[in-house]
C-alpha cells in the first residue's frame, strides 16, 4: 500500500471518528440529578408521534452550553446532542421508529451549565403509535400584516423527511400593480390530482385541477353573492360544495385579538366540475351559512350557519355587521344530498352552541363518520384571531360533545383537519407567542381520546424563533402536488372560464317551513 493510499485512509478513519464522536456523545459519569423535566424546545415530552415522522430534533433553554440525550429503546441505546440543541440524524431516528413502534422511546436529557456542573433531568417518554401520518402536509404561509400580501405561497411538507417545496406562490405572477391573494386549497379524498386553490385581485379566479389538469374558473355568477371561497370536495364525485361570502373586516383597538372577520352575507353553493355549472345549495336571507364539510360516504354535507337579521336600514350591512359582530353566533348543521339529482334535503340542527352562548364552526367530518371535529369560540367563525378558540369533537353516534383534552391551550386553535386513517389531527395554533400560527399535530387513538398536540418538526430547533410568517389551512395529502408552480403561473395569466348558473329549487329567501331547525335524535 502506498503513502498516499495510507493517508487518506487515516484522514478517512478520523473524519468517520470524529463525526461519530460529535453525533454520539458520552453520557456524562458525574452529575447533579433534578426532579424536573428539561426546558425543551418544541416540547416534545410524552407525546404521541406516527412511526413515520420526521426527527424531533430540539433545543434546550437555559444556562446550557452542552448536553447529552440518550435515547433507550427495545433495549437498545444512543445518544445526540451538542451545544444546547438535539439533533438525530434521520436515517438513526428512523430506524429507532420503526423498532419502538406501539412502544415508547426514553429520553434522558443532560446539560452542562456555565460552571461545568453537568445535570441530568427527569426522564420522558416519545411514544410510538402503530398508525402511520399522511406523508405529506400543505398550508398557506402568511406574513401576519392583516391587508397587505405581497408574498403569499402555498407550500408542501414531506413529514418524514425537513423537505419542502411551493405548489404556488403569488410572486410568479404578482408586480406592484396587480398583486395577488391566493387561500383555500383543498383536495379530493387526500389525493392531489383533484384539487383546487383560489386567487384575489390580479388574475383572480380559482385554480379548478381536474385529472392534474389545471383550469382557471370564475365561479362568481349574477345570482350568486361572490365567487366560490370556503370549499370541500365531494369524497367521489366531480362536486366542490362552497360558500359564498361578503367578507369584511375591523381592527380592535385593545384586544388579543387584534382583528375581526365577519361576514355580512354568505350562502352555500355547489360546483359541478365536468360541466362548470353552479347551483344552490342554501341562499337564506336571514342565515349566513359557511364552512361546507362532505361526510366520508358523500351522502351528508355538514356547515354552520348563524340566524341574523338586519334591522336599521339607515346603515349598510358591513357597517351594522361590525356593530353588531359579537351577537353572531353559529351552529352546526347538516343536509342530506342525493347524488343522481344533485338535491339536497332540509337542514338538521346538529350541534347548537348557541344554547350555551358559544359559536361553533369548521365542521370536519373524521374519515370513518364517527366524530365531529369543529372549533368553538365565544361569537363568530373565523376563530383564528379569539384567545377563546378551542377544538371540540362531536361523537355523532351518541352526539355527545367535549373539550379535546391535551390538544387546546389558553390561545387560539383553529383551521383543523384529519388524516386519511383518521388517527392524526392537524390544527394550527397560535400559542406560542400569541402572534403567529403553527403547525401542530395531535393522536387521535381508537377510543376517541386525544393525545398531547407536537409541533411540526424542523431541522433547527430555532427555526420558529426566526420564522416570521404564519401557517394556515394545513391540509393532509397522501401524495404530494405534481403540478408545477410555472404550470400554474401560465393558467393563472389566462383569462378564466365563466361558470354557469343553474337555477334549482334550493331554499331562498327568509327560512321556510321545510327548513325548520331539528336536533337529531
Amino acid at each position: 500500500m502506498n503513502s498516499t493510499k495510507q493517508l487518506l485512509i487515516i484522514i478517512a478513519t478520523t473524519v468517520l471518528t470524529l463525526t461519530a464522536c460529535t453525533n454520539h456523545p458520552s453520557v456524562p459519569s458525574t452529575f447533579t440529578t433534578e426532579n424536573s423535566l428539561p426546558t425543551i424546545y418544541p416540547d416534545y415530552t410524552d407525546v404521541v408521534v406516527p412511526p413515520n415522522i420526521a426527527p424531533l430534533n430540539f433545543g434546550i433553554h437555559g444556562d446550557v452550553t452542552d448536553c447529552v440525550a440518550r435515547f433507550t429503546f427495545t433495549g437498545q441505546q444512543t445518544t445526540f446532542g451538542s451545544d444546547n440543541k438535539v439533533l438525530i440524524d434521520e436515517d438513526e431516528w428512523h430506524s429507532m421508529l420503526a423498532a419502538a413502534k406501539g412502544g415508547d422511546i426514553k429520553v434522558e436529557v443532560f446539560t452542562r451549565d456555565s460552571a461545568g456542573t453537568w445535570h441530568s433531568w427527569q426522564a420522558f417518554n416519545i411514544s410510538v403509535a402503530e398508525e402511520e401520518i399522511d406523508p405529506y402536509v400543505s398550508y398557506r404561509l402568511i406574513y401576519p400584516s392583516y391587508v397587505a400580501y405581497e408574498m403569499l405561497s402555498i407550500n408542501q411538507r414531506n413529514l418524514t423527511n425537513f423537505d419542502e417545496t411551493d405548489i404556488y406562490n403569488n410572486f410568479i405572477v404578482s408586480g406592484e400593480a396587480d398583486g395577488q391573494c391566493i387561500n383555500c386549497h383543498s383536495y379530493q379524498n387526500f389525493h392531489t390530482q383533484n384539487m383546487q386553490f383560489h386567487m384575489r385581485q390580479g388574475h383572480g379566479g380559482t385554480m379548478i385541477v381536474y385529472n392534474n389538469n389545471p383550469t382557471k374558473i370564475n365561479l362568481k355568477t349574477d345570482s350568486t353573492i361572490s365567487a366560490g371561497v370556503y370549499p370541500s370536495w365531494h369524497p367521489t364525485l366531480p362536486l366542490i360544495a362552497y360558500s359564498t361570502n361578503h367578507t369584511g373586516q375591523s381592527f380592535h383597538t385593545k384586544s388579543w385579538a387584534k382583528i375581526e372577520v365577519q361576514d355580512s352575507e354568505s350562502d352555500l353553493i355547489l360546483y359541478d366540475v365536468e360541466h362548470n355549472e353552479v347551483r344552490d345549495i342554501s341562499a337564506l336571507n336571514d342565515e349566513l351559512e359557511c364552512f361546507p364539510c362532505w361526510a366520508p360516504d358523500g351522502r351528508m354535507l355538514y356547515y354552520c350557519s348563524a340566524h341574523f337579521e338586519y334591522y336599521n336600514d339607515s346603515l349598510p350591512r358591513e357597517t351594522e355587521m361590525i356593530e353588531r359582530f359579537r351577537e353572531v353566533k353559529y351552529d352546526i348543521y347538516r343536509k342530506s344530498f342525493d347524488p343522481a339529482t344533485l338535491s339536497f334535503g332540509p337542514s338538521e340542527l346538529v350541534y347548537a352552541a348557541t344554547a350555551d352562548s358559544a359559536s361553533a364552526t369548521f365542521p370536519r367530518v373524521s374519515p370513518d363518520g364517527r366524530y365531529l371535529l369543529f372549533g368553538r369560540g365565544e361569537f363568530g367563525c373565523f376563530h383564528v384571531w379569539h384567545p377563546d378558540a378551542d377544538l371540540y369533537i362531536l361523537d355523532l353516534k351518541t352526539m355527545q360533545a367535549r373539550k379535546l383534552e391535551n390538544v387546546n391551550s389558553p390561545r387560539a386553535e383553529s383551521f383543523h383537519a384529519w388524516s386519511s386513517n383518521g388517527r392524526w389531527m392537524v390544527f394550527i395554533s397560535r400559542r406560542d407567542d400569541g402572534n403567529y400560527s403553527r403547525l401542530y399535530f395531535a393522536y387521535f387513538d381508537k377510543q376517541g381520546r386525544a393525545h398531547k398536540a407536537f409541533e411540526m418538526p424542523q431541522r433547527d430547533p430555532d427555526f420558529y424563533t426566526y420564522f416570521m410568517r404564519s401557517y394556515n389551512v394545513p391540509e393532509f395529502m397522501v401524495e404530494p402536488v405534481t403540478v408545477t408552480p410555472q404550470e400554474f403561473a401560465s393558467v393563472a395569466k389566462k383569462d378564466p372560464v365563466p361558470a354557469k348558473y343553474i337555477v334549482t329549487d334550493a331554499p331562498r329567501g327568509k327560512k321556510t317551513e321545510k327548513e325548520a331547525e331539528f336536533l337529531i335524535n
